[in-house]
């Protein structure tokens, strides 16, 4: 199995190394194990908790939220509140997604129409 040090998690990760003491210390993270030395040492599935947790919280999840994810991670009798938090926050991204999508069309119209007034003054300047 591969081992990763902590500075080595956090390149691959995107997170600091703060944050991944943060993480494990708040209980967002599962406890990471320990070397002989008593070094952390990361696995894969580490990694791979890692990265989802980068993606709950690029979508916006607050920690609070993370905290309460990381809790149930660590009961297998949860799955159910698991599906119904990522559910929820699923439905949260929708809706940022769907308000961006109409700021965006909203910014297409203007340049679309400022476009069209860049076009319209050189037409007739060249008249």
């Amino acid at each position: 199995m591969t081992t990763y040090t902590p500075a080595q998690a956090a390149e691959l990760s995107g997170f600091s190394l703060d944050t991944l003491r943060y993480y494990e210390r708040e209980g967002i993270l599962p406890p990471v194990a320990r070397t002989a030395g008593g070094h952390r040492a990361f696995t894969d599935a580490d990694l791979g908790t890692l990265g989802f947790l980068r993606c709950l919280r690029e979508t916006g999840m607050p920690i609070e939220k993370l905290r309460r994810y990381g809790e149930l991670c660590r009961d297998e009798t949860t799955l159910p509140d698991r599906v119904a938090l990522l559910e929820e926050h699923a439905a949260a991204v929708e809706r940022e997604l769907d308000a961006l999508l109409e700021q965006q069309a909203k910014l297409a119209a203007k340049l679309s129409w400022y476009r069209g007034e860049l076009v319209a003054r050189q037409a007739a300047a060249t008249s």
